[in-house]
């Protein structure tokens, strides 16, 4: 008896199709999010209530190239990073 003559090509298949599953289920999911991050952060204008990665909730009273300045509480007055950003509130 002879073995049968496979293909190297078909044993690539099953990886094929996993790292097409998991292209769909995972890659592609977070890279649209990562586009609404940011189209929502070049859309942030002044006086939009945000909420931080860090869970600090604020006005933004300036924005600048890479951060803005938040009011926190009256005469508290924070500046951070644009991609810290996490949502803007519901107004």
């Amino acid at each position: 008896m002879q073995p049968a003559n496979v293909n190297p090509l078909v044993n690539l298949l099953p990886l094929l199709f996993i790292f097409v599953i998991f292209y769909f289920l995972l890659i592609r999911p977070q890279k649209q999010s990562q586009q609404e991050h940011k189209k929502m952060i070049q859309n942030i204008q002044k006086n939009d209530e945000v909420v931080t990665t860090g869970g600090i909730h604020g006005k933004v009273i300036n924005i600048k190239d890479l951060t803005v300045v938040l009011r926190v509480d009256e005469n508290v007055k924070i500046e951070i990073e644009k991609n810290h950003i996490a949502y803007l509130k519901k107004q």
